[in-house]
C-alpha cells in the first residue's frame, strides 16, 4: 500500500475542479484508491507524460478528460506525491 502526499497545487486545483460535483468527487476518490493500493492498475490508464509544469510525470485517469500528475517520492518508498489534477483541454491544462 502506498502512501498519498497531497500538495497544495493538488488540493487547491482539485477544488476548482469539484466545485459541487459530488460525482466526480466520488470518481477523484475512488482513483486515489486504487493509485494508492496499485498504481499500477488498468482502470487508472498510469502511463508517464511530459507536463506543461512538473516536466515528465505519471498520469492517471480519472475521467476521460480529467488526469492526476503524480510522481513517486525519491527518498520515501511507497509513497507518491500528488503533484496536480487538470484536462488536456481546459484551464487547469496541465499536458504539453
Amino acid at each position: 500500500m502506498f502512501t498519498l502526499k497531497i500538495t497544495v497545487t493538488f488540493s487547491v486545483t482539485r477544488e476548482k475542479i469539484v466545485g459541487s460535483d459530488e460525482a466526480l468527487n466520488k470518481r477523484i476518490k475512488t482513483t486515489l484508491q486504487k493509485l494508492a493500493v496499485n498504481p499500477s492498475h488498468p482502470s487508472l490508464q498510469s502511463h508517464k507524460v511530459n507536463t506543461q509544469n512538473y516536466g515528465i510525470r505519471w498520469s492517471s485517469w480519472v475521467t476521460g478528460d480529467i488526469r492526476i500528475i503524480w510522481d513517486y517520492d525519491s527518498e520515501q518508498r511507497l509513497v507518491i506525491i500528488l503533484l496536480d489534477i487538470g484536462t488536456h483541454s481546459g484551464t487547469h491544462k496541465v499536458f504539453k
